[in-house]
Formats: structure tokens, C-alpha cells, sequence
């Protein structure tokens, strides 16, 4: 599994999940990111995350096709 490392603007205290799949390229689009969360492909913590505007934080990782993302804030 590949892992990318995204950091949190100074400031943030989150980011919602389809934003960070765009942000990290991972998909093309929002409506990308919004379909791939509705059919159960990205998984927030070792669960499967369906909330396409869920708050993610610091701390948080993400699942999506053979990649992870830890977020992170400095």
C-alpha cells in the first residue's frame, strides 16, 4: 500500500473527505470523490466511511485503492 502524508492548513482542524480525495489527486473530480464514498470504497480508521462531507482530522487515516493517507497537522 502506497502512503501519502497530507498536512492540514495552518489553522484547519479538518478537511471534508471528498475534498481530501481531490486534494491528494486520488480522484479526478468531486463527483468522483462523491461516488466512490456512496459505493463503500474509502475507509476512514479501518471502517468504511459513506459521508462525503465527513470531517476528517488530524490523526485520521484514509483507505482508498491501494493507497493511505494520514493526515496530519504541524
Amino acid at each position: 500500500m502506497q502512503e501519502i502524508i497530507f498536512e492540514l492548513r495552518d489553522g484547519e482542524e479538518h478537511i471534508p473527505l471528498i475534498a481530501l480525495l481531490k486534494a491528494t489527486g486520488l480522484v479526478d473530480s468531486g463527483s468522483m470523490a462523491q461516488e466512490v464514498v456512496t459505493a463503500g470504497l474509502v475507509r476512514r480508521n479501518g471502517e468504511t466511511e459513506l459521508r462525503k462531507r465527513a470531517k476528517i482530522v488530524s490523526g485520521d487515516t484514509i483507505e482508498f485503492e491501494g493507497y493511505l493517507i494520514k493526515v496530519l497537522s504541524y
